[in-house]
């Protein structure tokens, strides 16, 4: 299966605070635990790490959660 993003690539997600934008850092293609959590990731279906633009915090989402942005966004 071909994916679109990659390492680098500016993304956003919805989050409970509304849209967030990040670069995504790594790209997981085998189950990992992060803060205590196992996230599920295959080849077919990877987690993305994101490191948020405005907190510096990392997410993990699949690619369904994520849209490609043109470039970081100013806030």
């Amino acid at each position: 299966m071909s994916h679109k993003l990659e390492v680098g690539d500016h993304v956003t997600w919805n989050s409970e605070a509304g849209k967030v934008g990040g670069t995504i850092s790594k790209i997981h293609t085998h189950d990992f635990d992060y803060k205590g959590h196992t996230h599920r990731a295959s080849k077919d279906d990877p987690q993305y790490e994101i490191k948020s633009d405005k907190t510096d915090h990392i997410a993990a989402h699949k690619e369904s959660a994520l849209t490609k942005t043109a470039s970081k966004q100013k806030s």
